[in-house]
């Protein structure tokens, strides 16, 4: 009985841990940063844009529904925080053999037909995911510059409280983060549960 017990235990601990990494980073630490191809084929990482204060760090895809309820929240996100030095820099995360909607190829048709004006990069080998945490698409690192080249997480988690219908949600996390950024104060809700797709891991 004690060994069925303990399989059964095992068992809902694989099924709580499937499709998501442990670890990755936490509000206040310190942002990895990485270098990886954007879909015009040059390589971004986060001291690419000199003139960045921050950025809106958000791991997404092509395929994801959630994703795809969330793309124009990100490109207006980008239209009204870049010019105040918080720019959208989108990555692809999914392994691209499980999830082939998502290869380099139509990451570069979705960019251009939705004419996204930021940075849509491809994690190849999953390293900066990993090493960040993401577990969802869309998911999103609100950064903040600290020192040259230097940038701190100051939220982690969800775009807003309502994935299907913008006009609906009273929450907007990303958009009070940055706000309090740029009011030089403390982000008031540091964290929220990111809702949308796991990610495709290769393994």
């Amino acid at each position: 009985m004690q060994t069925l017990k303990a399989l059964a235990l095992t068992g809902i601990l694989l099924l709580s841990s499937f499709g998501s990494k442990e670890n990755g980073l936490g509000v206040g630490d310190k942002a990895a940063d990485f270098n990886l191809k954007n879909v015009d084929g040059k390589m971004i990482s986060l001291r690419s844009n000199k003139a960045a204060k921050g950025y809106i760090l958000v791991f997404t895809c092509n395929t994801c529904p959630y994703a795809n309820m969330y793309e124009q929240r990100i490109i207006d996100l980008h239209n009204k925080y870049a010019s105040q030095g918080y720019p959208v820099l989108a990555i692809q995360p999914n392994d691209t053999g499980k999830s082939p909607g998502d290869s380099f190829e139509n990451m570069q048709s979705r960019a251009k037909e939705k004419a996204y004006p930021f940075p849509y990069v491809i994690d190849e080998t999953q390293q900066t995911t990993t090493t960040y945490g993401a577990t969802n698409t869309p998911q999103v690192y609100v950064l903040n510059k600290v020192s040259d080249n230097n940038f701190r997480v100051e939220y982690i988690g969800a775009i807003d409280n309502n994935s299907r219908n913008a006009s609906a949600a009273s929450k907007h996390y990303v958009q009070e983060a940055v706000d309090n950024l740029i009011a030089g104060a403390d982000v008031s809700t540091k964290s929220t549960k990111a809702i949308g797709c796991t990610i495709k891991w290769s393994n």
